[in-house]
């Protein structure tokens, strides 16, 4: 069974890094990557938190912090556990990988980048539960970051699945911690 989730894993790497492999995606993916590409966002939630919260905007950044803070060290945690090289250092798969961007040090599964922002995105869902298409775009942002550490070449799709799922779980703790204690009659 595990090996035959390790080779669609693979199978599913290689579509994505190697079949899928343009000139539009070789730019877009790596600048979807980086932390600051998506500073303009993050602001745009604070003023947007602000407008509709105001003073409870305070307890709202700090559980934003937790909620980083929690998916990174569980992400960190299975990856110390995991011990599953990057696809981008794995000897097996060096003839055959594409290199868009530097491979990094540390371990693959999981993807930090994936559990990070599919809690942000899970914890501002609950914030922005009337909204329906706020919450689809924050779920697609999150997806195509996920989906640009694959084709990257430094995560495996299962790493980045993984990663969603341990980020969702966080985004679901933190935000039921603010719809109950933060903003309670919203």
């Amino acid at each position: 069974m595990i090996e035959s989730l390790r080779h669609i894993d693979r199978l599913l790497f290689h579509f994505i890094n190697h079949d899928l492999a343009n000139a539009v995606l070789d730019v877009l993916c790596p600048w979807l990557r980086e932390k600051l590409t998506w500073i303009p966002l993050y602001l745009l939630i604070a003023y947007l938190l602000f407008k509709k919260y105001g003073h409870k905007i305070l307890w709202l950044s700090l559980l934003t912090v937790v909620t980083i803070l929690l998916s990174d060290q569980t992400s960190g945690l299975f990856k110390h556990l995991v011990h599953r090289l990057r696809p981008c250092n794995n000897p097996e798969l060096a003839d055959s990988i594409r290199h868009v961007v530097e491979c990094g040090v540390g371990f693959s599964f999981v993807s930090a980048h994936a559990a990070n922002h599919f809690a942000l995105a899970t914890f501002f869902s609950f914030l922005f539960m009337e909204n329906k298409k706020w919450m689809a775009f924050l779920y697609l942002w999150a997806s195509c970051i996920a989906f640009s550490q694959v084709y990257v070449g430094v995560h495996y799709p299962g790493d980045v699945l993984a990663g969603a799922i341990v980020g969702i779980m966080v985004g679901l703790i933190t935000g039921n911690i603010a719809k109950r204690y933060v903003i309670p009659n919203t």
